[in-house]
């Protein structure tokens, strides 16, 4: 065996050590009822979606403060989308394993994890006070498609798709002290514990595209690009611009064609498409749908 494909039951007691030591309630670890302070950000000005456009230079500061709020908002509300598609995901993998491993233990781990986090976005969006912003009709459905003839590969490659981007993002949101301390436990929390989900589906990513079927990991490389673009667009719904008293058509103009959100949305996903590349997850057609995403550089 590739001495890259490490034993999944190794990597599932070090994860559920982890777990035990580093997993937090965001019920008692957050101060919900503390307000929000005047002047500071939800999220880094630099990755809210119209920052350098010409259209962010025309907005005064309290606006853009206000939009990076229902920007975190829309992350937030699609986070719990996201997740709840995963948490079936694990679900339906440890389906037929033997129930009692620790590959499975660390399975049921994750979705009590991805539970505590579902709960705490969805709380925070109320404490936000904003609108709950869900992916569109069609994206919607499209999820609900992928979860279900989603192959075990490509289950994990969502996973990825939809924790690592985020991630990035997150690493830098909760050291800025620009940020809400509110928004910063939040990422902090969700850091810590989605390093460790990170791990596990990158493991077995690589163990699948090893040993699965050649259709199935065909099917996978097509189903992952589908997926790749429904997460891409959905992370901010065209809706926090009306929010904020803009024009929601030129807005998203603006954002579509920012190089600086271009380029913001090809380093949140560099390592993940790095380690795409490497384990054979472009090759043939498919790669026109990845690049399709605006995820590849």
């Amino acid at each position: 065996m590739d001495a890259t494909l490490i034993d999944r039951e190794k990597t599932a007691e070090r994860l559920l050590a982890a777990s035990a030591k580093h997993s937090f309630d965001p019920d008692t670890e957050l101060d919900w009822d503390a307000p929000f302070e005047e002047g500071l950000w939800f999220w880094p000005p630099e990755l809210v979606s119209l920052y350098d456009t010409p259209l962010w230079k025309t907005m005064p500061e309290e606006q853009r403060i206000e939009l990076s709020k229902h920007e975190a908002a829309s992350l937030c509300a699609i986070g719990v989308w996201f997740e709840t598609i995963l948490m079936q995901l694990l679900l339906r993998h440890t389906y037929d394993l033997e129930p009692t491993s620790a590959h499975v233990r660390y399975a049921l781990t994750e979705i009590a994890d991805e539970c505590r986090h579902s709960k705490m976005f969805a709380r925070a969006v109320t404490k936000m006070g904003t609108p709950t912003y869900r992916p569109s009709r069609l994206d919607h459905a499209l999820g609900r498609a992928i979860k279900t003839i989603s192959t075990t590969p490509g289950s994990f490659t969502g996973t990825l798709l939809a924790e690592e981007i985020l991630d990035w993002m997150q690493r830098l949101t909760f050291t800025d002290e620009r940020i809400q301390p509110f928004v910063r436990g939040v990422t902090r929390i969700h850091v810590v514990e989605e390093a460790r989900h990170i791990r596990y589906a990158r493991e077995e990513l690589r163990r699948q595209m090893a040993s699965a079927p050649r259709w199935e990991i065909a099917f996978t490389r097509t189903s992952g690009g589908q997926a790749a673009r429904v997460i891409a667009r959905s992370l901010i719904s065209p809706q926090v611009y009306t929010a904020v008293g803009l024009d929601p058509r030129q807005a998203v103009e603006a954002a579509r064609t920012s190089p600086h959100r271009q380029d913001v949305v090809r380093q949140a996903a560099k390592r993940l498409m790095d380690f795409f590349e490497e384990i054979g997850m472009f090759r043939g057609p498919s790669r026109r749908l990845w690049s399709a995403s605006g995820l590849l550089g």
